[in-house]
């Protein structure tokens, strides 16, 4: 335990006299310091969990949650109905994918087709802005809706046709030949994702078992979960079900790109930790010069019958109480400054007239940002538990030193 002497006299040393300038300065840099990397480190998370919230939201917006690959759609789509699986998903649908050709003019392009019936288009979120009277004219055979970006890139609109090639051959007379059907493009969507807009299109299921040859009684199941982020407790209870089925999710085809995010986060988590640990090591250089300037302070101390523990407190006091304060304060300005970033977004860009996080670039309209308490706690406990390891050699430092040559100290 610590004394209320040691207390006083910790806080006491604290305050540094004028002729202690430079060890001012350094104390003020620590501090400083110390502050700026925890509040950094903060926002920094806040902002990478917001990307990773805002794109796990547009995935599972316009992608199903679970797949199950059917043997015999008819008796596999009927389980879905069975406990506890209904208590898991929302809705389920029948699909079928295929990959073809687009051919357009001169341009030719490889395409991921999406197969639903129509009142299985109403379910899906991505196309929920369209009138259900229409969903039937919509996605009727021959029929065919494309991404925004892919109708820029080949400059297509409502209405205009294109020619699909399907990998499954069909016999002419003039031998076996890649069989092809005209679309008529009956609706642009937009999901806000690049890549899902330029080589995603759907069509009507029929259609698409029409052009790749497709079993219809194979056809796959798609799951809509109440609770998309549960997706592995999901996914266990699914597997039970379709013991003998193929069962993935969202998770399992996109496990490379957040593997990829979550390595940068650590490593990033890494590089702006070592702000905070340079700044620590000030604190060693700060207290061994309070040490030296404090020589015959520690002296008289020791003379009058204050123990050597209690001269160790005494400085590890000062060096945490810098740490606590700074890491304090770190937190505070890095709270703030993730909650109202968009607002500092936006002033910086009029005060500097730059585009800072550009919404054609990142495909979001503002910064995202997401404060995790976790985070924040984890970053909290090594900040001071950094400051609190440099503060112990200084302190030790101070509680061997010899009082009688101390007192002889000038």
């Amino acid at each position: 335990m610590i004394s209320q002497l040691e207390k006083k006299i910790a806080f006491r040393y604290l305050k540094t006299r004028k002729k202690d300038g430079f060890l001012n300065v350094i104390s003020v840099f620590s501090f400083i310091g110390i502050s700026l990397g925890v509040a950094v480190l903060i926002i920094v998370m806040s902002v990478m969990n917001g990307f990773r919230s805002e794109l796990v939201n547009k995935i599972v917006g316009f992608n199903s949650h679970v797949i199950i690959q059917s043997n015999n759609i008819t008796e596999d789509f009927n389980l879905v109905d069975t406990d506890p699986i209904n208590l898991l998903n929302k809705t389920a649908v029948q699909t079928n994918n295929g990959e073809a050709v687009l051919i357009n003019k001169n341009f030719t392009k490889g395409l991921s087709l999406r197969g639903y019936t129509s009142e299985d288009f109403k379910k899906l979120e991505i196309f929920k802005s369209i009138d259900p009277n229409e969903y039937k004219e919509v996605f009727s055979e021959k029929n065919i809706a494309i991404g925004k970006e892919l109708s820029f890139d080949l400059n297509l609109d409502v209405g205009d046709s294109i020619l699909l090639m399907s990998p499954v051959g069909e016999e002419t007379i003039i031998g076996n030949l890649p069989k092809q059907e005209k679309f008529k493009i009956s609706y642009i969507f937009d999901s806000g994702l690049i890549e899902f807009d330029q080589n995603v299109a759907f069509l009507n299921i029929r259609s698409l078992e029409n052009l790749m040859n497709l079993d219809s009684n194979n056809r796959n199941i798609e799951i809509y979960l109440n609770d998309p982020l549960d997706i592995e407790n999901a996914k266990k209870e699914f597997q039970k079900i379709y013991s003998s089925h193929f069962v993935y999710t969202w998770a399992d085809l996109n496990r490379s790109l957040f593997s990829a995010l979550k390595v940068e986060r650590n490593v990033m988590f890494i590089i702006l930790s070592l702000i905070i640990i340079v700044a620590a090591f000030n604190i060693i250089s700060g207290l061994t010069i309070l040490v030296k300037n404090k020589t015959r302070e520690i002296a008289i101390l020791k003379s009058i019958g204050v123990l050597n523990k209690s001269i160790t407190k005494i400085f590890f006091l000062i060096g945490f109480y810098i740490g606590t304060t700074a890491t304090a304060i770190g937190i505070v300005i890095g709270v703030l400054f993730s909650i109202y970033i968009e607002n500092i977004r936006t002033l910086l860009s009029q005060i500097f007239n730059i585009s800072l996080f550009p919404e054609e670039i990142y495909f979001l309209s503002k910064m995202p940002s997401e404060i995790d308490v976790n985070s924040i706690i984890l970053i909290s406990i090594c900040s001071i538990l950094a400051t609190t390891i440099v503060s112990i050699f200084p302190a030790m430092k101070a509680s061997k030193l010899d009082p009688i040559k101390a007192l002889k100290y000038e």
